[in-house]
């Protein structure tokens, strides 16, 4: 009999594709630590993210693909995670080296629950097992500090000989944001330069570590804030918030024009407050209208990642500064904000192929 060699093997894995990426797991490098020994075939699939959505998917595959090959006798797939970068958009110099992908949670008008929706996306990131960190950059109105259940400033650390911010560290995920170091009664009344100095600060002047998501609570609007980030800051990409109503077509029409313009892409839409289920009844209640982001993510090509429900331990949680998947991990919206996280996650794993073909062709081992 032949014997089993590890070109066989990779033949037969080259014909295995991500499914987010459509392109197959040898050429993207995602094969690792091939071992055979006597008919035993084992190694590692190296995800894009930990937060992978399509895992299985990619198990069965292999397996499949594996099958009909002659002396294969025993299989042993193991997984593991290495996040790639994607930051592309935005400024020219990057103020956030070891910082893999920045994500930007950005909403056309107030009132959606943008900051709900990105606290709880970072803590979910983080339970898929990525290093995720939270930046709070509503500036006029920061909310994480509550949301996140964190009070007081932050200490200084000494990073290679110099002095930076520490973040606060809340349910494992760093965060920052201009509410530690306001009293709690005061107005920021600050115009464009002292605005942009602030945000400068909360980004470079701040040990954020290595992390593979920053995600970034982004002001409503389309204001200093968003063109401040475009300018100083190179970003992975932008998550829309949007509500039901048929108006949210036109708050997503400004917020994409305004993304387009200083080139920052658009990852993806998540429609907030999209239905209530009664306790009484268990019926669905959509107390505003139905579909309204999911036309808008369709006429404009967006990803459309999810539907987050109403519920009050959702709104409950933010006021106690306990986010929903710590406080109630077991339940339906808990689940829900780890579902979009692994499409957020995929989506960005599709931007970092995306950068790398505009880059040119790399060399892959395996």
């Amino acid at each position: 009999m032949a014997t089993l060699t590890q070109e066989q093997v990779l033949e037969a894995l080259s014909k295995v594709q991500d499914p987010e990426l459509h392109r197959d797991i040898v050429s993207l490098g995602m094969v690792k630590s091939l071992a055979i020994n006597n008919g035993k075939v084992a190694f590692t699939v190296e995800l894009t993210t930990p937060a992978c959505p399509l895992r299985e998917s990619i198990e069965t595959d292999c397996k499949k693909a594996l099958a009909g090959i002659p002396g294969v006798s025993d299989l042993e797939i193991t997984f593991g995670a290495q996040v790639r970068g994607s930051k592309s958009g935005g400024g020219q110099t990057d103020l956030l080296p070891t910082v893999k992908n920045v994500v930007l949670v950005a909403a056309g008008k107030g009132g959606v629950g943008k900051s709900t929706v990105a606290a709880n996306l970072a803590v979910a990131l983080k339970m898929h097992g990525a290093a995720t960190g939270l930046l709070d950059a509503d500036i006029y109105g920061p909310s994480v500090p509550i949301i996140m259940g964190v009070k007081g400033e932050p200490n200084k650390i000494e990073v290679n000989g110099g002095y930076k911010i520490a973040p606060a560290v809340a349910h494992g995920v760093p965060v920052m944001s201009i509410g530690f170091f306001l009293d709690a009664d005061q107005a920021v009344i600050w115009r464009g330069p002292m605005l942009g100095k602030a945000l400068h600060q909360l980004m470079a002047d701040v040990h954020w570590g290595e992390l593979d998501y920053l995600v970034v609570d982004m002001p409503p609007g389309t204001g200093d804030v968003q063109i401040t980030f475009s300018q100083q800051l190179k970003v992975s990409g932008a998550l829309l918030v949007a509500t039901p109503q048929q108006v949210a077509l036109a708050d997503v029409i400004r917020a994409k024009s305004m993304f387009d313009k200083v080139m920052i892409p658009i990852v993806g839409l998540v429609e907030n407050m999209s239905y209530f289920i009664c306790d009484g009844c268990g019926k669905k209640h959509e107390i505003f209208s139905r579909g309204g982001a999911q036309k808008a993510a369709e006429r404009f090509q967006i990803p459309y990642l999810g539907e987050i429900p109403i519920t009050p331990a959702l709104r409950e949680g933010g006021d106690k500064g306990v986010p929903i998947l710590i406080q109630e991990p077991g339940s339906e919206v808990s689940k829900i904000f780890l579902e979009i996280a692994g499409k957020l996650a995929g989506q960005l794993s599709i931007a970092s192929e995306r950068a790398r073909k505009s880059q040119g062709p790399t060399i892959i081992t395996t």
